[in-house]
């Protein structure tokens, strides 16, 4: 069926066109075992995925069509309530999609991708252009206060009816068209993005001799040999293109020339000028976006995007990123300071050299060794997954009374995946299925992250969640524990803070339910998170010796704790070269856009410290070009992490990491509330007050600037 005659069809012929049933299409089916069902991981193949998605969404259109044409008056039961009822059979069949797209992406999958990216935007334009439909919602949002909506209720008709006008409900006929036809045009350029990036870090993998492994400590040769064996290169080593074995290895090379190698080829991707690259694909998409913004009426892209977030524009947004880029350049020249001395020492009366990009984590380990007597290898015997796991169990239990539960038998995408049922600890009372998928494989996407299988809600009675955790470990050898970095764990906390940011949720509604909330408000409960690791409560348990079980000594910790604000300028500036990079390529408008000069001359424009490069390089800036998600968005982890230091200075000002009542008042106005509330006044009912940038200057051991107010 040709992309651009879909939104033109009728729900009678898409039916016609995808005869798949559910006796003949496990993803058609409701989900069966227990706690009202789980996905069907074991049944589904790749062939399934294209009928099954075109099945659900005719089954969907015909349900929405069903409610525009009622002829009762508009009101929440029969419009916005049957809305939320409508499109289930979809949810199950996209939720596991998005499970196979970003773990198990093999050519074959890709394929169906490509197919039908542009058909699912075309099915969304459908039912946000459905002219009947948006008049029910218009006339349910109108009159709510007379209605006697209830908050959560009248929260879902403010979203309904500002997400329809912003995807273009109230334009006329020929910008409809144009938008979905965009809009489609997107769809299949941020499939193809992503797959280039993915091909890019699956296909550059670097094999070592013995002698050429030099500096990396035994764990991370042990990592490296077990990728080689897993791809046929028994007596290598394999250095794969992904951040998880990239960066420990610019951390401990000695081999300065395979460091720039591994540097350059993983800061290369999507950059290569082949098949792969790309660029031309981010020129036009940066186009189509600012076109769409025009047609509905915004000044740009970023505009558009930050309307209905918490920092409502982007000149508000930037105010916060300029306020933390001057103090963090000047925190790098201290610190490429005193890294040159290293360097100039260890080099003697040899050939001395200039810090260079790949030499920036290599000799900054030097100098924490140096000045802190930390060396993040000595951590690293401590830091076990299974029992960092445990740890983060310990915390989910003390914070928000949850028991987590091993399950055997569900099925799974992959063998590696293990579940959990999340109890409540006093009352026994099941709230949802935790699955965690911890190590990197080929077809698998790079980094972590959290996922929702499915949404809890209760308007229908009550329905547990589902979600997932997702990380890329470097598995070792069979019965041998995975030891991981100081950073890797602060990443494990961060994506567990989501996972309990969707189990928290106790809400009504789907639609408003667990992480749904604004973009620059999501990164909250999970960077709030990350404090507990580091709390003796946490460490003393669970960060125990592989070999000895002894807890981490306490003269470690306090090494770790008098280091927590060393290399900030490093970790800073490379995170907000990236946010002011996509705000203003978002900015720009029309201006077409020549993507490599345009990250060139803005960072030499700002100031960029040449030593560093942005964490996320425009050609494989994937969370921001491989969908709208964080599209002029990358500086919500600021705007999150001011909230984040902010409320974690609210539990040590009660006197404590564990205490009661700041914790409940974090789960009652923060995690349990999802999306019924505005997030700006969720975080005042909990904190009394706006956030303010003193603590995430100090935690970061910038200066904190007068007046010290932002975030609000």
């Amino acid at each position: 069926m040709p992309n651009h005659l879909l939104p033109s069809l009728g729900v009678a012929t898409l039916l016609a066109a995808a005869p798949a049933s559910a006796a003949s299409n496990p993803l058609l089916a409701p989900w069966s075992g227990p706690h009202g069902g789980v996905p069907p991981f074991d049944q589904v193949q790749v062939q399934h995925f294209a009928p099954a998605l075109e099945a659900a969404m005719a089954e969907a259109l015909a349900e929405i069509d069903a409610i525009a044409a009622q002829e009762a008056p508009a009101d929440f039961a029969n419009t916005l309530a049957a809305m939320e009822r409508a499109g289930r059979t979809l949810d199950r069949v996209r939720a596991v999609y998005g499970v196979f797209a970003s773990t198990m992406a093999t050519p074959e999958f890709q394929a169906v991708e490509r197919e039908m990216a542009p058909k699912m935007a075309a099915f969304a334009d459908k039912i946000t252009q459905n002219e009947k439909l948006f008049a029910r919602i218009a006339a349910v949002y109108e009159g709510r206060e007379k209605a006697g909506l209830t908050p959560e209720q009248q929260r879902l008709a403010w979203l309904r009816y500002t997400n329809f006008v912003r995807a273009g409900a109230k334009l006329d006929a020929a910008a409809k068209e144009r938008l979905s036809a965009i809009n489609q045009r997107l769809a299949g350029l941020y499939t193809q993005f992503g797959q280039n990036v993915l091909a890019d870090e699956t296909d550059y993998v670097l094999f070592l001799d013995e002698k050429e492994v030099a500096g990396l400590p035994d764990s991370i040769r042990a990592g490296a040999a077990a990728a080689a064996a897993a791809r046929g290169q028994e007596g290598k080593f394999a250095i794969s293109n992904t951040r998880s074995s990239m960066e420990p290895f610019l951390v401990y090379s000695d081999r300065r020339d395979l460091r720039e190698r591994v540097w350059k080829t993983y800061y290369s991707r999507g950059d290569n000028g082949d098949a792969k690259d790309n660029n031309a694909l981010i020129t036009e998409i940066l186009a189509l976006r600012a076109e769409r913004a025009k047609i509905l009426g915004y000044e740009t892209h970023a505009h558009w995007r930050l309307e209905n977030s918490m920092a409502k524009s982007p000149e508000r947004a930037m105010e916060l990123l300029e306020a933390v880029w001057t103090p963090a350049v000047a925190r790098v020249a201290e610190e490429v300071a005193d890294m040159q001395a290293i360097a100039d020492r260890e080099a003697g009366d040899g050939a001395k050299i200039t810090i260079e990009p790949w030499d920036y984590r290599y000799y900054a380990e030097k100098v924490r060794k140096a000045k802190y007597d930390l060396d993040t290898d000595a951590i690293k015997p401590y830091l076990q997954l299974d029992k960092l796991r445990e740890g983060m169990f310990f915390v989910a239990g003390e914070l928000f009374g949850f028991r987590f539960v091993p399950v055997e038998g569900l099925p799974v995408v992959h063998q590696d995946v293990k579940v959990w049922e999340v109890r409540g600890a006093a009352s026994d009372r099941h709230i949802g299925l935790w699955y965690f998928d911890p190590y990197a494989r080929p077809g698998k996407r790079s980094g972590a992250w959290m996922n929702a299988y499915r949404t809890q809600q209760r308007f229908d009675g009550e329905v547990t969640t589902i979600v997932s955790n997702n990380s890329n470990f470097v598995q070792g050898k069979p019965g041998e524990p995975v030891l991981i970095s100081w950073d890797d764990a602060e990443t494990l906390f961060h994506e567990f803070g989501h996972a309990l940011h969707g189990l928290s949720s106790s809400v009504d509604y789907p639609s408003l339910a667990g992480t749904q909330v604004a973009r620059d408000y999501v990164e909250f409960p999970s960077q709030v998170l990350e404090y507990w690791l580091s709390t003796p409560e946490v460490l003393g348990r669970f960060a125990l010796h592989h070999q000895t079980g002894q807890p981490i000594p306490k003269e470690l910790v306090e090494r770790i704790e008098r280091a927590a604000t060393f290399n900030q300028g490093f970790a800073t500036v490379e995170y907000l070269a990236s946010a002011l990079v996509d705000m203003k390529l978002h900015l720009a408008g029309s201006t077409p856009i020549d993507p490599d000069r345009f990250e060139r001359e803005t960072l030499e424009r700002l100031g960029m410290p040449k030593q560093i490069v942005m964490r996320h390089r425009t050609p494989h800036f994937t969370h921001v070009f491989s969908g709208d998600g964080y599209s002029a968005a990358y500086y919500s982890y600021l705007w999150a992490d001011t909230l984040t230091a902010d409320a974690w200075q609210a539990f040590q000002e009660a006197g404590g990491p564990w205490d009661k009542a700041v914790a409940k008042k974090l789960t009652d106005h923060v995690f349990s509330v999802g999306n019924t509330v505005d997030p700006a006044e969720g975080y005042r009912a909990f904190r009394g007050r706006d956030a303010r940038i003193d603590a995430l200057m100090r935690d970061r051991g910038f200066p904190v600037p007068q007046p010290a107010s932002a975030g609000k």
